[in-house]
C-alpha cells in the first residue's frame, strides 16, 4: 500500500469513529431520563466494616459461625446466601439468594408451611415456597420463580420472598420439611 492510501484510509476511519461518537452522543442525549438512573438497590444489612481496609471476600463454602447445629437451613442476611446443613454438620448445598425488602430478625425458626406453585406477592408466578416467618404481617419464605428470574423486589412494595434459582429451589423443596430448622444470620 503506498503512503497516500494508507493517509486516505487513515483519514476514513478518523471520520467514521467522529461519526459513530457523535451518533452515540446524539443517542444518549435524546433516551429519556429513567434508563440512565440505576436501579434503588434493596437494603440488606452489611457485613463490611465501616472504614479501614475491605475484608477479603468470604469463601461461600463457610458455614457462618454461631448458625447453630444439627440439620438446618442457614440464611445470612448480609451474604445473601443459604446454607443446607445436613448430618453432621456436613455442608449438603450452598446457594446465593436475592432477599425480600422485609427481612426477618437473626434467630432460629422452623419451617411453618410449604407451597408447590402459587402467585407470590408482587404478581410473579413462584414454586416451591417454603415458608419460616413473618413479620408485620408479611409472610417470609424461600422460592423460586417459574420463569427463571432473579430479579431485585420493588423496594416500594413490602415483599417476603427470598428468591433463588429453579435448581436451587428444587434443592430446598427436598431438604427442608415443615419443622425444620431455619437460622437467620446477620
Amino acid at each position: 500500500m503506498s503512503r497516500s492510501s494508507s493517509g486516505i484510509v487513515a483519514g476514513l476511519t478518523a471520520a467514521a469513529l467522529t461519526v459513530v461518537g457523535f451518533l452515540a452522543y446524539q443517542a444518549s442525549a435524546s433516551a429519556p431520563d429513567h434508563l440512565g438512573k440505576p436501579r434503588t438497590p434493596v437494603a440488606v444489612p452489611s457485613t463490611q466494616p465501616t472504614g479501614g481496609t475491605p475484608q477479603k471476600p468470604k469463601d461461600p463454602l463457610t458455614v457462618p459461625a454461631n448458625s447453630g447445629t444439627g440439620v438446618r437451613v442457614v440464611y445470612s442476611l448480609g451474604d445473601r446466601r443459604v446454607w443446607l446443613i445436613g448430618e453432621q454438620g456436613r455442608l449438603e448445598r450452598t446457594f446465593e439468594v436475592m432477599p425480600s425488602t422485609v427481612h426477618p430478625k437473626p434467630g432460629t425458626y422452623k419451617v411453618t408451611s410449604r407451597s408447590g406453585k402459587v402467585a407470590g406477592s408482587d404478581g410473579v408466578q413462584i414454586e416451591h415456597v417454603v415458608r419460616f416467618a413473618s413479620v408485620d404481617d408479611i409472610v417470609i419464605g424461600f422460592s423460586a420463580a417459574v420463569d427463571g428470574s432473579l430479579t431485585p423486589p420493588d423496594p416500594q412494595r413490602k415483599t417476603g420472598g427470598v428468591r433463588m434459582k429453579r435448581a436451587d429451589g428444587d434443592a430446598l423443596w427436598v431438604f427442608a420439611a415443615i419443622g425444620w430448622k431455619v437460622v437467620v444470620v446477620p
